[in-house]
């Protein structure tokens, strides 16, 4: 396309000063394109665009060991939880993420759980006047797993009436390992012949304090 010209000096006229703003618009957008372009390759050198590494399994190592083989496959490893396995040697790792054969970037953080060197304690509240629901939830809601009940006479059914460990009744308060069995001792109600033994167990006062009158 021909510039135009000037009808009175029969020169071409300059687009740019004829049409400034458009110009400057088009300058705008340009360095716009360039600025993107320049920031996408940018991020494609920092993130390493392209580049992978393939997580290793560190199931079965230590800690250590773990940190060791991570750093040199190019990737950090970072203790995120520890849970308690009597049947796997203490320290080891269990668990791992991401998974074992997955493709992160490189310098990507493997988060590992590993198996702590003892149970972690459990501090039992007060369970006690307690329905039997809701001291089996708290107690499940707290880690606890092995949970059992011992029903026991007395005036008010399902009424929690304390908690063991080991034969031990437990105070509020006490700590003991997530992985203990628990017994809920719970009354069971009065039946009729727990009744009948409290009538005879009467009488048979009653009877005394007669022969305690005579002498």
């Amino acid at each position: 396309m021909e510039d135009k010209t000037d009808k009175k000096t029969n020169k071409p006229v300059d687009f740019i000063k004829k049409h400034p703003i458009l110009f400057n618009l088009f300058l705008i957008v340009l360095v716009g394109c360039g600025i993107i372009w320049l920031t996408l390759v940018a991020l494609d050198v920092w993130t390493g665009h392209g580049e992978y590494r393939v997580v290793p399994d560190m199931k079965g190592l230590s800690y250590e060991q773990a940190v060791k083989a991570l750093d040199e496959a190019g990737l950090r490893a970072e203790l995120s939880d520890s849970i308690y396995d009597s049947s796997t040697r203490p320290g080891t790792v269990l668990e791992q993420s991401p998974k074992v054969n997955a493709k992160v970037k490189p310098n990507r953080t493997v988060y590992l759980t590993i198996n702590a060197f003892s149970p972690r304690m459990i501090s039992v509240p007060s369970l006690t006047d307690m329905s039997l629901r809701q001291a089996r939830s708290t107690l499940e809601g707290l880690g606890f797993e092995k949970i059992r009940e011992l029903y026991v006479p007395s005036e008010y059914k399902d009424l929690v009436l304390g908690v063991r460990f080991n034969g031990i009744e437990l105070d509020p308060g006490a700590r003991v390992p997530a992985s203990a069995s628990l017994t809920i001792v719970v009354g069971q109600g009065i039946t009729e012949e727990s009744s009948d033994t409290i009538v005879d167990m009467a009488v048979a006062d009653d009877a005394e304090a007669e022969v305690l009158d005579l002498d």
